[in-house]
């Protein structure tokens, strides 16, 4: 059913919906919570601790006064319930200043902070006292958001949703709730019945509920997405275009101002035979961020070409493809290479974009760089011989199905800076050959880690400031964008608010995150890369982005709330040059398990370590994390937590 049968949605709001992919009410269903929000109980402020999160009933004890430093409004007020006071401080909200009257008791929710020497909440959602006792108990799905459209009103758009296509019947072939794996396979795995899981993800009666909901959807996945792989049938191939080996790679190689490291050199061998080789090549190169896939990859175009083919150079974002076309071409004027780039992304409109297609389908352009843009049904290839991909996470069954249509089989190199085991790697990609790039190029100096708690804050902006002043550039990165989605987690924007009343005035804040258009978030980026903005505010789009060698800092708010693997590839942003880089991973809730999690980077720079350890540690209460929308194959899997479920996947489709 379309998404304006729900009750309360009409076009306006349906067209919000759609900016999430939402057009129906099996969309809907499908659209996953990212986290829970457990709503505690109320404590008493002699009771409270820093970096908690926690409510309090209180009276408000003094009328709210409003401050003004440099573009920044700070609304303040005292509470007090009976064992203590605390003050309540808003950013850019004067207009609260009507709603908070003195004398009122109602309960205000958030991360408690020490200012001094007594309590405070920045930001803190205010409940009525009937309102939060309903709460109270409860935990609450949080969903990806879009502006103009709130979490809250998502839930109750997913309730009605439910509730109306339950009442049409889970037997009905095209129900959103219509189970259509095998009962066999369900009663041999046990799993829970897809109408309960969908219920239990999104309304969840109980942790025990929400972990079999979950693992039932993950496996649901995993068998889809397999079961389609198993129908695009293998990979093994004659080689359409065999290549032979050519001069211009070895005197590439030997131009380099660097030395190729053992690993570098032994992969790219391997590519290399296989472009020689009777079999179409389809490798996965491994390695992680820095390691120097990148020049590898370039030398795999170059043989390509020079052997009279076409290569194509797929990157996840418009900035990323620009940075790799502006690389080959600067490569190519200094080396004298025989590269002809072209930058096709979706920025490229009317004549310009015209040109560059007919170019393609004539040959005259020899080397592609862009975006999926490049699978485009408008687009054209003369002779498509290799495809390299730097976007390992999507690479997969869409982007198979997109090149069988464009005639012939090029071979396929998939880089990803995100360690895979090669058993999940070949179920995930098919019967792909995995190389590894385990060291880092020489003159890389090894990053310093530290993990702190919120107390060490102060410290960090000093510490950002002497960096800032001695010429570098800083990431800053925060798990959400605005304050709706999760409370008592940093967010982007109040955090870049509040860093401008923190730093001094000349240091330029830059803010970045994935509800800006791609032409800002490019903007952005550009004026990063550029050296125009000192510190960049962000959420994890960051983490495949441009190389920016003079960002010397990456520190994470909330650290305890992202997977070990994320970490690390987000700590891949800085360390990039001669200069020494460091790590800053803020814990907001300083357990003893989630430094026991963190101190893992602290004490390994391994990708493949930190997966496995994180894995280990992992609980089940800990399945759902921070976790951008769009940014991997699955929507609810988690390959390295599910790996199990991926192997019963397999065994089950019978591959």
């Amino acid at each position: 059913m379309n998404i304006t049968s729900i009750k309360g949605i009409g076009d306006k709001t349906a067209a919000l919906f759609e900016k999430l992919d939402i057009f129906d009410t099996g969309d809907l269903l499908k659209f996953f919570p990212m986290e829970y929000d457990l709503f505690e109980p109320v404590s008493t402020i002699d009771t409270l601790k820093s970096g908690c999160l926690a409510a309090i009933r209180v009276y408000v004890i003094s009328a709210p006064v409003i401050r003004r430093i440099r573009r920044l409004s700070i609304l303040s007020f005292n509470v007090s319930d009976g064992h203590g006071e605390m003050n309540i401080v808003y950013f850019n909200a004067p207009y609260l200043r009507n709603s908070i009257k003195k004398g009122e008791e109602c309960v205000f929710r958030g991360r408690v902070m020490m200012r001094g020497n007594r309590f405070s909440f920045n930001n803190p959602r205010k409940y009525k006292i009937e309102e939060y006792e309903k709460l109270s108990g409860t935990k609450q799905p949080i969903y990806h958001t879009t502006k103009g459209l709130s979490s809250s009103a998502i839930q109750k758009a997913v309730r009605r949703a439910y509730e109306s296509e339950i009442t049409i019947g889970v037997k009905t072939p095209g129900s959103p709730l219509y189970d259509s794996l095998p009962q066999e396979i369900i009663d041999k795995r046990g799993l829970m019945p897809y109408y309960e899981a969908i219920s239990n993800i999104h309304m969840p009666m109980d942790d025990e509920h929400l972990i079999k909901a979950r693992e039932r959807l993950a496996y649901q996945e995993f068998y889809e997405y397999i079961l389609r792989m198993a129908r695009l049938g293998t990979y093994s191939r004659p080689n359409s275009y065999p290549m032979i080996e050519v001069a211009e790679t070895g005197r590439l190689k030997d131009s380099l101002p660097y030395i190729l490291t053992p690993d570098q050199l032994h992969v790219w061998e391997s590519i290399r035979d296989d472009l020689m080789s009777e079999k179409r090549m389809v490798r996965l190169m491994q390695g992680d961020v820095g390691s120097g896939k990148t020049i590898v990859a370039v030398l795999s175009l170059l043989m390509c070409v020079c052997n009279g083919y076409q290569g194509a150079f797929m990157a996840p974002t418009e900035v990323l493809a620009s940075q790799h076309f502006d690389t080959i071409r600067k490569l190519s004027d200094e080396y004298g290479l025989p590269f002809k780039p072209v930058l096709l992304t979706g920025q490229v409109k009317g004549k310009a974009r015209t040109r560059i297609l007919d170019d393609i389908r004539e040959g005259e352009a020899n080397l592609i760089i862009g975006t999926h843009a490049l699978f485009q049904e408008k687009v054209e290839y003369s002779k498509l011989a290799l495809v390299v991909t730097d976007e390992q996470h999507r690479f997969g069954v869409l982007q198979r199905e997109a090149l069988a249509g464009k005639g012939g089989e090029p071979a396929v190199l998939i880089m990803s800076a995100t360690p895979i085991p090669r058993t999940l790697a070949m179920i995930l990609y098919g019967d792909l050959e995995v190389s590894t790039i385990h060291t880092m190029p020489v003159g890389r100096l090894p990053i310093r880690n530290c993990v702190v708690d919120t107390s060490y804050r102060p410290t960090a902006y000093k510490f950002i400031t002497e960096q800032v002043k001695a010429g570098h550039q800083v990431y800053i990165i925060c798990p959400q964008i605005d304050s709706g989605e999760l409370i008592g987690v940093e967010n982007v924007t109040d955090y870049s608010k509040e860093l401008e009343t923190s730093l001094p005035e000349e240091i330029r804040i830059g803010v970045l995150h994935g509800q800006m258009s791609a032409a800002m978030k490019d903007k952005v980026m550009n004026e990063f890369a550029a050296g125009n903005i000192d510190v960049l505010v962000s959420t994890t789009v960051v983490e495949v982005g441009v190389n920016v060698p003079n960002a010397t800092v990456m520190y994470v708010e909330n650290a305890e709330r992202f997977g070990l693997a994320q970490l690390h590839q987000l700590r891949g942003r800085v360390g990039r040059s001669d200069v020494q880089s460091y790590c800053i991973f803020m814990m907001n809730n300083s357990s003893d398990r989630a430094k026991e999690r963190l101190n893992i980077l602290v004490n390994s720079n391994d990708g493949f370590e930190i997966a496995a350890e994180d894995v280990r540690l992992r609980g089940p209460g800990d399945i759902f994390g921070i976790r951008q929308s769009g940014d991997v194959i699955f929507n609810i899997g988690d390959i390295y937590q599910d790996s199990e479920l991926i192997m019963w996947a397999k065994e089950d489709v019978g591959i």
